[in-house]
C-alpha cells in the first residue's frame, strides 16, 4: 500500500544516528513538503511541488503540521508492580532517595511487588502504560527487568516484555538488569548474587528465547562496584547481551570509564560525569543517554547536556518511566524539561530522542531518522514547527502516529 502525507508545514529531516552532540542543532527541515510510504518504508520525501503523485494512493492530510520520526524512548522499567507514592512525600519532606533506600525502601519496595505478581498481571498492568506512550508519540520503548531479583523473577518480567509485543503495536526492546542491587537474600553476599544472575543456564536462557538484547548494571557505591559491573558485562557479552550501565547518578566511581572500556553501547543517567568519564565513552562510540525527568522528579541537579555536547558526545534523552525515581512516562514532556532545564535546544532534543535514541538500542539503521528505506514511524503534530512543539509545554500535540506506515493513533 502506497501512503501520501501532503500539506506538511514542517518536515524535520532527521539523519540517521549516531549523531555527535556538535551537530545536533544543525538539521535540515523542508517546509511545503510530502513524504511517501510504500509497504512500511519511506519512499521519497522532499517539497510537494517537486512530488510525482503515485497512480495509487492513501492520501493523508498534514493540515499543515510538523512531521517529525517517531519517538525513541530508550531507558524505560515501564513493567512493575505497586506504587511509591510513600517515598515521594518523603522526598518532599526532605529525606534524600539515598536516605529512603538506606531505610529499607527504594528498589526493595519494588521488588517485593514484583515478586508477588504473576506475569499476566504485569502485562495487564503495563498495557495502559504502553497506550499511553504510543498516544504520546512513542513508537519504540526499552524495558529493563530489575524488580525480580531472583532468577525466576527476573526472566517473568522480561517474559511479560516479550508478550507485550504482539499486543500492542509500540515496538518494544528488552534488557536484563538483574544486576539492579543486590536483594535480601544476599545481603553482603554481592559475588554469590551474580554468580546466580551470571550462571550459564540463566544466560543462555536469554539468548536462546531472545528475551532481551542488552544486559544492565546499575555501577554505584549504593549497588555494584566497578570490578563486579565489569564482571557482569563482560560476562553478559559472552552471550550475546550487548553492555549499557547506569553511570554516575549519585556518586563519581568511574562508572562512565568503565563504560568506554568495555564498549558500551550506551551509558545511561551520567549526573555526576566528569571529564575523563567523558573522553572514554566519546573513543568508544557510546551514547550518553540523559534522564532529566528523573532528576526533576528527585529535585536533583541535571547532568551537565552541554558539557557533553560540546564535547561531541551522541546525546539521547529517555524517561527513565519507573515507579521510584521517575513516574513520569511522558517523552514529550521531558523532553520540555531538558529544554527548560538542561539548556538543550528543540532540534537538539528531538535528535536525542529520535536518532540517537535509536543508536542507544541498536536501531539507527531502521527508525529514528527521515531517510529513504528506513521504517516508516512517523508523527504528524498539531504545531507548525518543532520549536512551536517545545514551547507549548505540557499540551498534547500529537495528532497522527504512523508505525511501520499504520496508522496507530488518531485518524487520517
Amino acid at each position: 500500500m502506497t501512503i501520501l502525507i501532503q500539506n506538511i508545514g514542517e518536515l524535520v529531516v532527521v539523519p540517521r544516528g549516531p549523531i555527535g552532540g556538535r551537530s545536533m542543532h544543525t538539521v535540515n527541515t523542508i517546509t511545503k513538503a510530502a513524504i511517501v510510504v510504500q509497504d512500511g518504508r519511506i519512499t521519497w520525501f522532499g517539497q510537494a511541488c517537486d512530488l510525482q503523485y503515485p497512480d495509487e494512493c492513501h492520501i493523508i492530510d498534514a493540515r499543515g503540521g510538523c512531521v517529525i520520526p517517531g519517538l525513541i524512548d530508550c531507558h524505560t522499567h515501564s513493567v512493575f508492580a505497586g506504587t511509591r507514592e510513600g517515598e515521594f512525600v518523603k522526598r518532599l519532606e526532605g529525606k534524600s532517595y539515598a536516605q529512603i533506600a538506606e531505610e529499607g525502601g527504594g528498589i526493595r519496595v519494588s521488588v517485593e511487588a514484583m515478586r508477588s505478581a504473576s506475569c499476566e498481571t504485569l502485562i495487564e498492568l503495563t498495557l495502559p502504560r504502553l497506550r499511553r506512550m504510543l498516544q504520546g508519540g512513542v513508537t519504540t520503548v526499552e524495558i529493563k527487568s530489575g524488580y525480580g531479583l531472583t532468577v525466576d523473577d527476573e526472566l517473568k518480567m522480561l517474559q511479560a516484555v516479550s508478550q507485550l509485543k504482539a499486543l500492542k503495536p509500540i515496538e518494544l526492546v528488552g534488557t536484563y538488569l538483574a544486576a539492579h542491587t543486590t536483594p535480601r537474600e544476599f545481603v553482603d553476599q554481592p559475588e554469590a548474587y551474580l554468580d546466580l544472575i551470571l550462571d550459564d543456564a540463566v544466560l543462555s536462557r536469554v539468548r536462546e528465547e531472545k528475551l532481551a538484547e542488552f544486559c544492565d548494571v546499575f555501577c554505584e557505591r549504593t549497588a555494584f562496584s566497578i570490578e563486579q559491573s565489569r564482571r557482569v558485562l563482560e560476562t553478559a557479552k559472552r552471550y550475546g547481551l550487548r553492555p549499557k550501565l547506569h553511570a554516575d547518578q549519585i556518586t563519581q566511581i568511574g562508572a562512565s570509564v568503565l563504560a568506554g572500556e568495555v564498549g558500551a553501547i550506551s551509558a545511561d543517567h551520567l549526573e555526576t560525569i566528569h571529564d575523563e568519564g567523558i573522553a572514554a565513552m566519546a573513543r568508544a562510540g557510546s551514547v550518553a543517554v540523559l534522564l532529566p525527568a528523573c532528576s526533576f522528579f528527585l529535585g536533583v541537579d541535571q547532568a551537565p547536556a552541554r558539557r557533553m555536547l560540546e564535547a561531541d558526545l551522541p546525546v539521547a534523552i529517555a524517561t527513565d518511566f519507573n515507579p521510584g525515581s521517575s513516574m513520569i512516562e511522558s517523552l514529550p514532556l521531558t523532553l520540555g524539561i531538558a529544554c527548560t532545564q538542561m539548556k538543550m535546544t528543540p532540534t537538539e532534543v528531538l535528535v536525542a530522542a529520535t536518532a540517537n535514541a535509536a543508536a542507544a538500542i541498536d536501531r539507527q539503521d531502521s527508525v529514528g531518522a527521515i531517510e529513504v528505506g528506513m521504517q516508516a514511524d512517523l508523527l504528524i503534530l498539531d504545531v507548525p514547527n518543532h520549536h512551536r512543539w517545545m514551547y507549548e509545554l505540557g499540551r498534547p500535540s500529537v495528532r497522527l502516529v504512523l508505525k511501520k506506515g499504520k496508522i496507530v493513533v488518531g485518524e487520517a
